[in-house]
């Protein structure tokens, strides 16, 4: 096991450099370690009123791909995240 010597520091100025070290540490890790946020689904219904465009639309939408739609049994959802990421910028 490896002995340092500490020389000519206050024990307020090691808990200081500890802390300071533990903090710079602790920081990189919560770059790294960001809560999940839980997946929202919407129905078809509150995707049409999201967008303001008729069922109609919101079916050929995602039958062109523009769209990803998930189901379970008969009903269809769609990713609200995966929506506003649909929408695309337009330079006017």
């Amino acid at each position: 096991m490896k002995s340092i010597q500490l020389i000519q520091i206050t024990p307020e100025q090691l808990q200081k450099m500890i802390m300071e070290g533990v903090k710079i540490q602790f920081d990189e890790l919560k770059k790294e370690f960001q809560p999940k946020q839980p997946i929202e689904y919407l129905s078809i219904e509150e995707t049409s009123e999201l967008l303001k465009v008729t069922k109609t639309t919101l079916w050929r939408w995602t039958k062109d791909g523009i769209l990803q739609s998930y189901g379970i049994s008969n009903k269809v959802y769609y990713k609200r995240v995966e929506v506003e990421q649909a929408m695309i910028k337009l330079n006017k």
